[in-house]
């Protein structure tokens, strides 16, 4: 697998938003959960996230992420972004978004979050662990998934 880039959403909707997304991009989510889908398009290369958000409020980004294929990906993509000046925050198995990860936390100059990651297997969880940056509820998001 390349480098994809992916878009998270927080929907007021969720059913809404993937027959929408389903119709836009002319395939179904790859992952389908409770509060939570995920689209892995090939064409353009994308990986959509939505997760459910609060009734009647709009869609707003949730977070930004490159999603990658290998946890040494993720480590060079670190030590990379530390010695541009940037600071990071690493997270190792972490689980979130139904996924245990690894992954590499950035912030934007407008305090938009970008993390590179690498899913390492299938998890039974939206919510995250403990300390993690990841699935922040939306009064408290700063980053998720």
């Amino acid at each position: 697998m390349t480098s994809r880039v992916q878009l998270a959403l927080r929907v007021p909707d969720l059913t809404a938003s993937v027959a929408f997304y389903t119709k836009l991009f002319g395939t179904e989510p790859a992952k389908l959960r409770d509060g939570y889908a995920n689209f892995a398009i090939a064409e353009p290369p994308l990986k959509l996230v939505l997760i459910e958000g609060t009734a009647g409020e709009a869609t707003r980004m949730d977070h930004l992420g490159v999603e990658v294929d290998s946890t040494d990906a993720v480590r060079t993509a670190g030590t990379r972004l530390a010695e541009a000046g940037l600071p990071t925050a690493e997270e190792t198995d972490t689980t979130c978004c139904y996924a245990v990860q690894d992954k590499v936390w950035v912030h934007g100059p407008g305090r938009e979050p970008w993390e590179v990651y690498v899913v390492k297997s299938d998890a039974d969880s939206l919510t995250r662990q403990q300390n993690s940056t990841c699935c922040a509820t939306p009064a408290t998001a700063q980053s998720c998934c």
